[in-house]
């Protein structure tokens, strides 16, 4: 169900997400949907610390213009593991080279978890959640109200591998493996009674939306800024943009070192864009093809904790708890994101000061 405003359809969304590079441009992209209700953003510790995840979206939020959004602060840990980040991937403060300015805003006070319980009784059948980072604010709010899976109206997962490597251990995504306890929590709470199978975005299919130079030539001009720049892997480490386009320009910082730590990985002078092509599913699912499976979250293994167990044969008992997205067009992926987000960039310059509620 969606509820209008202003004439126009706008479905309510919930985002939790450990910012980070890709969350970053997940962010952008759904502050570029005007047809989005962004309820709230729940930073979750992971690839950074909580505290400069929450820093980061609160920035990110300002310098879009979005203050009227609230940011929540979840636990600082995971449910039973030591914190791990992962600086080397995304940069000292998660966001690249990228330098954002400061938010003069603080977070809200309500948790991360109990703004998922707030969220999902404000909007109870009609909310659709989007998780990017690690499970543990889930996790934590279904502990605390075990009903709010059946009142989420669609649930998109960032996370897991199945038929491919890890990208932490041999088997295990960053996402869960920060957090295999929240992860395994959250499947199992979508095993039964009303709740939606949660879509499940793993490495097997985010991997292939590997983001280019090229890519971010045509961000630049969709919105209209300049000079145009074109990353090559040739360049000088840590060159930074000069772009005019405050957004661009922060964007070309951030993902220039996410391109850069993936050709010194030997994957390319390229980007997975694990997290904004979720955000995109969360709004748009039939963009996915996904078959039913169980999923399971391995925890006791000495060399597989953290793996995801995909069982698609039925051979373990209570049936699918999960839809494993296995499929996309990707071009029709960048065509959106990149339309969308530069045509955003450029509006937030034209009205810099603005607060842009959903229209």
């Amino acid at each position: 169900m969606h509820t209008r405003e202003n004439g126009r359809v706008t479905q309510h969304l919930f985002f939790d997400c450990d910012t980070g590079i890709d969350d970053s441009v997940a962010l952008l992209y759904l502050l570029a949907r005007t047809d989005v209700d962004l309820v709230g953003v729940a930073s979750t510790a992971g690839n950074v610390p909580v505290d400069v995840v929450a820093a980061n979206n609160l920035a990110w939020l300002a310098l879009c213009g979005r203050t009227d959004i609230p940011v929540h602060v979840g636990s600082a840990s995971p449910l039973v593991a030591d914190l791990m980040t992962t600086e080397d991937t995304h940069g000292p403060l998660g966001v690249g080279y990228a330098e954002l300015p400061a938010a003069s805003v603080l977070p809200s006070p309500v948790t991360s978890a109990d703004a998922w319980i707030d969220a999902t009784r404000a909007h109870a059948g009609e909310l659709v959640g989007l998780v990017t980072g690690p499970l543990t604010s889930l996790a934590t709010a279904v502990r605390r109200d075990p009903d709010l899976p059946g009142r989420l109206r669609r649930l998109v997962i960032m996370g897991g591998a199945f038929h491919t490597h890890g990208n932490t251990t041999p088997v295990s995504e960053w996402n869960v493996a920060v957090d295999p306890e929240a992860a395994a929590e959250v499947f199992a709470a979508f095993g039964s009674g009303p709740a939606p199978a949660p879509i499940v975005c793993a490495l097997d299919l985010t991997e292939s939306v590997a983001l280019t130079p090229d890519h971010l030539v045509r961000l630049a001009a969709a919105a209209s800024s300049s000079p145009i720049e074109y990353a090559d892997p040739g360049d000088e480490r840590g060159l930074r943009s000069v772009a005019d386009n405050p957004v661009i320009r922060h964007l070309m910082d951030a993902l220039r070192f996410y391109l850069e730590f993936h050709d010194e990985h030997d994957e390319g002078y390229i980007a997975h864009l694990h997290d904004p092509f979720a955000a995109l599913v969360a709004l748009a699912p039939d963009i996915v093809s996904t078959i039913p499976a169980r999923v399971s979250v391995e925890l006791t293994g000495t060399h597989t904790r953290g793996m995801t167990v995909a069982d698609e044969r039925s051979m373990t008992p209570g049936g699918p708890n999960a839809r494993i997205a296995v499929a996309t067009d990707v071009d029709a992926v960048f065509d959106e994101l990149i339309d969308r987000i530069g045509r955003f960039a450029k509006d937030v310059v034209a009205e810099p000061n603005s607060q842009r509620p959903p229209q």
